[in-house]
């Protein structure tokens, strides 16, 4: 191994001259590390890694082999420009994870937060927005502009179609395929994935109290089970709760809107299903 500055660098690993290496980098065996990237302090790139194009990795981040990182965005529109992918401090990116850079059709940057885990063969898509402490299990699969709200958990071998939103704290189960927003704190489940209640365990492990879940499942019945238009149960919903921060999230998340609809209950009785009681 080589060693300079506090940095390790296997002989057989490819660095290119412009990186930008912080205090302690470990670059492993056969990883090739692109000219425009920065790895912060104490990234650990474990081998054949490859990271490519204006991508920056936040400290102490630890990737493992064969993840691809920053190469051009799988979009047949993109033309070459210069996009980014940024990726915080604390995250673990596990064998085969592929992210990409935005596009000038979706601002130019893929940004991934803090804490997030990617689990083997995940892959985000250009022009994604990922929040915070983020868990992306075995294979799943976010296709360009999806945004992922803080503590959401993707179950293994998920997709999430271009454009959805997934709330913060939300929950999407293994092998579902989602094809519209998803509220904060809910749980989609499913082939075509619908709204199966709030992501009770979720919210217990998170340290919400009783009575901030008794109010999300008051919310959630009122807007998936009771009367009036969507905009009309919003608006009750938020006169209601105005002194619930959760619940106000997810009134902020629906009038926001986006490019999909909001996922809903498919069949009557799961209206009704909000999760055990608390």
């Amino acid at each position: 191994m080589a060693e300079g500055a506090r940095q390790i660098i296997h002989p057989s690993a490819v660095v290119e001259a412009g990186v930008k290496l912080g205090e302690g980098v470990s670059i492993g065996p056969f990883c090739v590390v692109g000219a425009e990237a920065t790895l912060g302090d104490g990234v650990t790139l474990h081998s054949h890694v490859v990271v490519a194009g204006r991508t920056s990795i936040g400290a102490r981040t630890k990737v493992f082999p064969f993840a691809s990182l920053g190469h051009q965005p799988q979009d047949l529109k993109y033309a070459g420009e210069p996009s980014d992918l940024t990726i915080g401090s604390d995250c673990l990116i596990r064998e085969g994870v592929t992210m990409n850079p935005g596009t000038s059709g979706g601002g130019m940057h893929t940004i991934v937060g803090d804490r997030c885990a990617f689990l083997a063969n995940s892959h985000v898509g250009h022009d994604c927005k990922l929040g915070n402490n983020i868990i992306l299990s075995n294979g799943v699969l976010l296709a360009g502009h999806v945004s992922v709200g803080d503590y959401a958990i993707l179950g293994g071998a998920a997709a999430v179609i271009q454009f959805a939103r997934v709330g913060a704290h939300a929950f999407v189960g293994g092998l579902s395929g989602l094809e519209n927003d998803l509220i904060p704190f809910g749980m989609a489940l499913g082939d075509r994935a619908s709204l199966a209640g709030l992501n009770i365990i979720g919210l217990k492990r998170r340290g919400f109290g009783r009575e901030q879940i008794h109010a999300l499942r008051h919310a959630y019945r009122m807007l998936f089970a009771s009367a009036g238009t969507l905009k009309e149960r919003v608006e009750r919903v938020a006169e209601t709760f105005a002194d619930q921060a959760a619940v106000m999230e997810i009134v902020d998340f629906v009038r926001a809107g986006g490019e999909r609809a909001l996922v809903t209950p498919r069949d009557a009785s799961a209206r009704d299903l909000a999760g055990s009681e608390a």
